[in-house]
């Protein structure tokens, strides 16, 4: 049991580390947290392998528009362990700055297929389910 716990705890700071890259802009670090043909598949499309996967990130927002500070929260999170492979299932929320002060931006869930490579846990396939936003019923 200590060693699925162990397993457990290095994948739910997989999710975590992913948040902080992401929200500093750091795409290049985050890209580095897929397998080297992972998939970043979001609402605004999709990421294939490190490159493509900063490629997509880099083209959410509007060039040269100002970003507003965000924080992403990953919560609920359920965990399936198979050998050097799990699935996870969790629930993710934007809190972000805007012109009218703090609000929450977006929520949804995530469904990830993870894979343990050369000893560290690795997206291999990140769905991100958007259904909580602006305009959205």
């Amino acid at each position: 049991m200590a060693n699925e716990e162990a397993e457990k705890n290095a994948i739910r700071e997989l999710l975590a580390t992913y948040c902080f890259h992401l929200d500093n802009w750091r795409f290049a670090e985050m890209a580095a947290l897929f397998t080297e043909d992972g998939t970043w598949d979001t609402a605004f499309g999709k990421g294939t392998g490190r490159a493509g996967i900063v490629a997509q990130a880099e083209s959410l927002g509007t060039p040269g528009a100002p970003r507003f500070r965000r924080v992403h929260l990953t919560t609920n999170i359920v965990i399936a362990l198979n050998g050097d492979t799990a699935t996870v299932e969790s629930n993710w929320s934007v809190i972000q700055n805007s012109a009218s002060g703090p609000e929450i931006g977006s929520a949804g869930a995530y469904r990830d297929q993870v894979a343990k490579v050369g000893g560290a846990w690795l997206f291999r396939y990140r769905k991100i389910d958007r259904y909580i936003a602006d305009g959205f019923t």
